[in-house]
């Protein structure tokens, strides 16, 4: 990284991916040297992973101390253009995360009509709500996460990656990275969503216009799970809706990531 760099995005840009993984490692040591002090940070996975994320955002405030231009970027976010940019790449990718599920919850209706006897693929039993998991869920989750991971997988790794394999390589090798940490089935639906993240921060040079998307995306995903909304998006009747619009959806995503392209590369 370079500290005679004082602009906020193009001091992001210097960090080397060398100077973040390195942080990443240190912080995964520490994490488990408090587990094993503490064990039962190992018995909840957003305890077990914040000791980590905080490390990392520790690293990411020392790596960019001293810059300016945040403020002007974050006045940015509340342009018209921009919101609604932000609110529509959340909108599409929210539902489309929905697909696998919506797929296995209308194989399940149709088969089940057949076979009543059969015992469903999927378990949509309501689960009680624990304040405790869901403050902790909204630290790591919806507060954390999207700061940790736009700053390294788009700040840090799409940035270094484009110097060395070009845009459209930086966006896939960036995207496949970030899609792994996720559950199997919300792979594709993470991979789309990095592609779409890396647009956007070319477009606009801006991490916190990725940060929102992101925020929004885990904020509402927390909700709908702590308010059961399964029992309801994938069951009849309306099943067959979500994986309606989960289709479209995913066919807006991939419109929007070939037309954005384009542009940039005209």
């Amino acid at each position: 990284m370079d500290f005679n760099v004082t602009d906020f995005n193009v001091r992001l840009r210097t960090i080397r991916l060398r100077e973040a993984v390195l942080a990443i490692a240190i912080g995964f040591i520490l994490n488990v040297v408090l587990i094993g002090i503490f064990p039962s940070l190992g018995k909840n996975d957003n305890l077990m992973i914040m000791p980590l994320f905080i490390f990392v955002l520790l690293f990411f405030i020392w790596a960019l101390r001293g810059t300016h231009g945040l403020s002007d970027d974050f006045s940015k976010l509340f342009e018209r253009d921009n919101r609604r940019e932000i609110f529509y790449i959340f909108l599409i990718n929210l539902l489309f995360v929905f697909l696998i599920v919506a797929f296995f919850a209308n194989f399940d209706i149709l088969y089940g009509s057949v076979y009543p006897d059969m015992e469903p693929l999927l378990d949509f039993t309501p689960t009680p709500f624990d304040p405790i998991s869901f403050i902790l869920d909204v630290i790591s989750s919806v507060i954390l996460a999207p700061i940790i991971e736009e700053l390294f997988f788009r700040g840090v790794l799409f940035n270094r990656l484009k110097i060395r394999t070009g845009i459209i390589a930086a966006m896939i090798i960036s995207s496949a990275l970030f899609a792994i940490g996720h559950e199997f089935g919300g792979i594709t639906s993470a991979f789309l969503f990095g592609i779409c993240m890396c647009i956007i921060y070319l477009k606009t040079d801006n991490i916190l216009m990725t940060m929102s998307i992101h925020f929004l995306n885990n904020l509402v995903a927390v909700l709908l799970e702590v308010g059961n909304a399964d029992a309801f998006l994938f069951q009849m009747p309306v099943a067959p809706i979500t994986l309606l619009l989960s289709i479209v959806s995913g066919l807006l995503i991939l419109v929007y990531i070939v037309e954005e392209m384009k542009r940039l590369r005209a």
